[in-house]
């Protein structure tokens, strides 16, 4: 994966950054305008087998800039703390870079499921029933990762 970090110091390994990934509540999913315009949205996530997956209504800007450019970049910050008397911030985070798309059938209902065990697991199999109901009005896209890279700062 990407190894490209400025400052070295403060890079951290594949595996790392994987923690991050998967322990994250949401991420930033950052897209370009078919203008060129940089467009970020904030979103819930779930990461399995080097994919990344999210879920969203069946139109909207996120749909539309896919479909002119599926380069994207998602962001994920994890644990922060502000040190005022070192005007800096301990912090760990990840970027991945890769290729957006939609997916159907079974790795679709997969996804969604793999979204209400992470954010309603006590709510299984009312999420079952939620995943019927709104099925058709839900689309899933994945991120296939093509780089990661993340960064801490401990101390």
């Amino acid at each position: 994966m990407d190894k490209k970090v400025r400052r070295v110091d403060r890079k951290i390994d594949d595996k790392e950054a994987l923690v991050i990934l998967t322990k994250g509540e949401y991420g930033i999913l950052s897209m370009s305008t078919p203008d060129y315009e940089g467009y970020g949205i904030p979103l819930n996530y779930v990461f399995d087998r080097n994919k990344i997956y999210f879920h969203c209504a069946v139109d909207g800007k996120k749909l539309d800039y896919l479909r002119s450019n599926n380069k994207v970049s998602f962001c994920v910050v994890g644990h922060t703390q502000i040190m005022p008397s070192k005007f800096g911030t301990l912090y760990e985070s990840c970027i991945v870079s890769g290729l957006l798309s939609e997916v159907d059938g079974d790795e679709k209902r997969n996804a969604l499921m793999l979204i209400i065990e992470k954010y309603s697991n006590d709510f299984v199999e009312e999420g079952k029933e939620y995943i019927k109901k709104l099925y058709d009005k839900t689309k899933v896209l994945r991120l296939s990762i093509k780089s990661i890279t993340g960064k801490s700062r401990k101390q």
